[in-house]
Formats: C-alpha cells, sequence, structure tokens
C-alpha cells in the first residue's frame, strides 16, 4: 500500500513538474498558453514584446486578417469604405474597456458571450466549417492580438 501511495505521489510531482516547465512555452496546437480571469479578462500579453499600434491598425482593416471593419464602425478609421453595423462601435472602446477585456474577446469571445458571432482569432480547437489550409492555425498571431490591443487601446472618441 504505502509503494502504491509513494509512486502516485511521485507520479503527481512530475505531472505538477511537468506543468511548471511548460509553463510560458508554446502548446501542442502552437499557441502560447495564457490565463483567463474571471470569465472577462486575459490580464498578461500574449507575447513579451509590445503591441505596435500601426500594424493593428493595419490587420483591424486587413480583409485576410482582422476584417474588423467588415462588422465594426471606428470613426478614426474613416479613410476605409464600407464599416460594419453588427458589432458595437468601436471609436471609444479605449474609453469603456481594459485592454486585458479586449485581449479575452479577441482570443475567445465565446468565453464572455456563448451566442457571439465575434469569430475567436487565437483559438483552433472546437470550430466548425474551417478551410482545409486554415486547420490548426489560429487567424491572427499572439504578437498580432497584441498589436491588435495596441491600437484599439488608442481609440477614445474627440472631445
Amino acid at each position: 500500500m504505502k509503494k502504491n501511495a509513494l509512486a502516485c505521489i511521485a507520479g503527481l510531482a512530475g505531472v505538477a513538474l511537468a506543468a511548471v516547465a511548460q509553463a510560458g512555452t508554446v502548446r501542442d496546437d502552437g499557441l502560447k498558453p495564457y490565463e483567463v480571469v474571471g470569465d472577462i479578462a486575459i490580464p498578461k500579453p500574449l507575447t513579451d514584446k509590445p503591441g505596435d499600434p500601426a500594424n493593428g491598425r493595419k490587420l483591424v482593416a486587413n480583409r485576410k486578417k482582422g476584417n474588423c471593419l467588415a462588422c465594426h464602425k471606428i470613426e478614426q478609421m474613416k479613410d476605409f469604405l464600407f464599416h460594419g453595423e453588427i458589432g458595437p462601435e468601436l471609436t471609444d472602446i479605449a474609453s469603456n474597456m481594459p485592454a486585458s477585456e479586449m485581449r479575452l474577446r479577441l482570443v475567445n469571445p465565446k468565453i464572455v458571450n456563448p451566442d457571439t458571432i465575434m469569430p475567436a482569432f487565437y483559438r483552433v480547437d472546437g470550430l466548425y466549417r474551417v478551410m482545409k489550409k486554415f486547420q490548426g492555425k489560429p487567424i491572427l498571431t499572439a504578437q498580432e492580438i497584441e498589436d491588435v490591443i495596441a491600437f484599439l487601446v488608442t481609440l477614445k472618441a474627440p472631445k
């Protein structure tokens, strides 16, 4: 009985050490791990490199990447035509939502609202009707998520 208990404890310790060793590394599916807090936020950035707001702006408008303008209006991006009206306006998002909450909504908005039609930009599992060339790949990389957030935190309504 003692041998089994010791083997069990040793096994659990090994699992715990493996989990600690994997913290901060890339998962089997290629995504970097993150922690969701309170089902509303991912407080820590997905990368060690700060987001680039200029690249984030490009991603927001890029129809093959973020394509945010397909659903959202952003007054500060009037130079792009055809803003959508399906999602909430993002013109003043930085005044209304912290970056940590924006991050969760980009990574996997279904955690916040299971009925949302907004895509999960940093998820590869549990998706349906994914084109073969995109299977196992997120829409945006971890750095691109941080770039989009760096842009979104600049969006405040003009006074």
